[in-house]
Order: C-alpha cells, then structure tokens, then sequence
C-alpha cells in the first residue's frame, strides 16, 4: 500500500501481532527486503520469530475486527 506525504509517494508497511494488535509501521521510499526484514526483527525481539509474513496481499484476505461484539 502506497501513500502520498508531502507530495512524495511512499510505501506503508505495519506489523501486527497474532490478536491484529499493531506492533509499528514501516514507511519507506522504495521496496527494501533488507530494511523489511530489520524492521520485523526488530519490532518485538521478545516474541517469538514470526510464522509468515504476508506482503500485499490486503485484499485476499477478510477484514479482522479486533473488538468483536458482545454476544447475549
């Protein structure tokens, strides 16, 4: 996903935990599978290696709502 700041285009990236919580986002100029893999690393050395990454593929895959309604 692409984003426009300042009128310079940039690439948006987030982490996100097993339960949707956001770890931290990633804005970078252009694809780096370096800085990607430095950014995963390091956005919570206490947990566990990650099981998958998924990159760009927002639309395969349905909506997670991290607050899900109570139920009676």
């Amino acid at each position: 996903m692409s984003i426009t700041l300042r009128g310079e285009l940039y690439l948006i990236g987030w982490a996100v935990d097993q339960h949707c919580v956001e770890l931290d986002i990633l804005l970078q100029k252009r694809r780096n599978k370096a800085a990607a893999k430095r950014f995963s690393n390091a956005c919570s050395p206490r947990v566990r290696r990650a099981a998958r990454i998924v990159t760009d593929e927002l639309m395969k895959h349905p909506t997670i709502n991290p607050f899900p309604a109570a139920t009676a």
